[in-house]
């Protein structure tokens, strides 16, 4: 079994910053694609950065230039430093992780992670 432990949610002023952090555990045999997606009330859940293994980076246009999405493949960690930050950033954000564990490496998994809670009051 493989986990997703989000962490580094709150409360924060417009303009604040934030980092959230996302470690994986488990039987994991290799993690390529980690991403950070949200979910606002009443909208669908939308991808914010992602990062591959190799160090390939992606962003929603809605955050480019003040969001930061790193990598610890030692650690099988992803975080996502979030800068200036506006009142619609806020939602649940969430982790997601494809890979492949030790039992069964050639089979894909995909997991997300329990939610963490931004919310930015303006």
């Amino acid at each position: 079994q493989v986990q997703l432990v989000e962490s580094g949610g709150g409360l924060v002023q417009a303009g604040g910053s934030l980092r959230l952090s996302c470690a994986a555990s488990g039987s994991i045999f290799s993690i390529n694609y980690m991403g950070w997606y949200r979910q606002a009330p009443g909208k669908q859940r939308e991808l914010v950065a992602a990062t591959t293994r190799d160090g390939n980076v992606d962003y929603a246009d809605s955050v480019k230039g003040r969001f930061t999405v790193s990598r610890d493949n030692a650690k099988n960690t992803v975080y996502l430093e979030m800068n200036s930050l506006k009142f619609e950033d806020t939602g649940v954000y969430y982790c997601n992780a494809h890979g492949r564990t030790r039992e069964r490496p050639l089979y894909e998994f995909v997991i997300w992670g329990q939610g963490t809670q931004v919310t930015v009051s303006s």
